[in-house]
């Protein structure tokens, strides 16, 4: 079931004692170049250095000791695999993380540093399952699907409830969107706590999958796959398209340049470090500037694992 108000205020305590609050940032310089007030929330100061640390807490602790003595398994390419590494860690038990052949070094590291198991496959989705299905059958352990997973969408939706409830009356929240875990939960909480507030995303021009499922109401594929924001690859699932249909106001699709710029933007004028796929947003927002003239925008900064030997700048 979609999860409620309480859900997430449970998932909330759940995980507090397992992760950071993250800091909100706001940067005068930027609110006059943007013609609005923006609210950063600091998801790269998050643990792994990703808000994905609390899906993968969340959905981790709520499993019976059993089920967790037997192991967790996921596959993901980045801050998911970190996330699941981490929660495993924590409650004590292994973790077997598949990923592809072709995941950026520093998030394999950091899957490594959490004692995590990496089991590689090809790059395809294809891969993915059926290696995480070889897994399951031998093992026995849990799955926990990256995104489409109610447990997990609670999680991330504490993100946003920690924005409101430090900002307050925001008037947009912004999230980038790949398979939907995090728009999903921000679009709950919105949807809960600012009921005329408007949820909008970013996605990257070269996987905008999100947009033409969002217009269609089935799950579709990116018309070409070639993007920097390489955090945004994955399709929508049944559950993250649900409630983006029900609760997202519009996708805003950005290009590569964009995404550059904006990702540039902030590291100066913040002082933080962010990942492509996290500037996506707030190139969004800077695309269509008129949009957001005047109104007190939050936006969630995704997460900061960057490769600092391999910067588009």
């Amino acid at each position: 079931m979609i999860p409620t108000l309480q859900e997430i205020q449970e998932a909330h305590d759940r995980i507090k004692p397992f992760i950071h609050r993250t800091p909100v940032l706001t940067s005068q310089s930027i609110n006059e170049l943007a013609g609005c007030e923006i609210y950063f929330k600091c998801e790269n100061f998050q643990k792994i250095g990703a808000f994905k640390a609390r899906g993968g807490m969340n959905s981790v602790l709520k499993l019976s000791h059993d089920e967790q003595q037997k192991g967790i398994t996921t596959h993901s390419s980045g801050n998911h695999a970190q996330a699941i590494a981490l929660a495993a860690k924590t409650v004590g038990t292994k973790a077997y993380i598949v990923m592809p052949s072709n995941a950026p070094i520093i998030k394999k590291n950091g899957v490594k540093a959490l004692d995590g198991e990496i089991i590689e496959c090809e790059p395809t989705l294809e891969a993915r399952e059926s290696t995480v299905q070889k897994i399951i059958d031998e093992k026995g352990a849990t799955f926990v699907h990256p995104f489409n997973n109610y447990d997990v969408i609670a999680g991330q939706a504490t993100a946003a409830k920690e924005l409101i409830e430090e900002v307050g009356d925001l008037q947009v929240v912004m999230a980038p969107v790949g398979g939907g875990g995090l728009l999903s939960g921000t679009a709950l909480t919105t949807h809960y706590l600012l009921p005329n507030a408007e949820v909008i995303a970013g996605e990257p021009e070269g996987a905008a999958d999100a947009i033409l499922s969002f217009k269609s109401g089935k799950i579709e594929k990116a018309p070409y796959i070639k993007t920097i924001a390489d955090g945004l690859l994955t399709n929508l699932g049944d559950k993250t398209l649900g409630i983006i249909r029900m609760y997202v106001k519009d996708i805003i699709t950005v290009s590569d340049e964009e995404i550059i710029a904006a990702m540039r933007l902030i590291w100066e004028r913040l002082k933080i470090v962010i990942e492509p796929s996290c500037a996506v947003p707030f190139a969004a927002l800077l695309k269509q500037k008129e949009r957001f003239a005047g109104k007190k925008v939050g936006i969630i900064l995704t997460g900061g694992n960057v490769d600092l030997g391999n910067l588009p700048f």
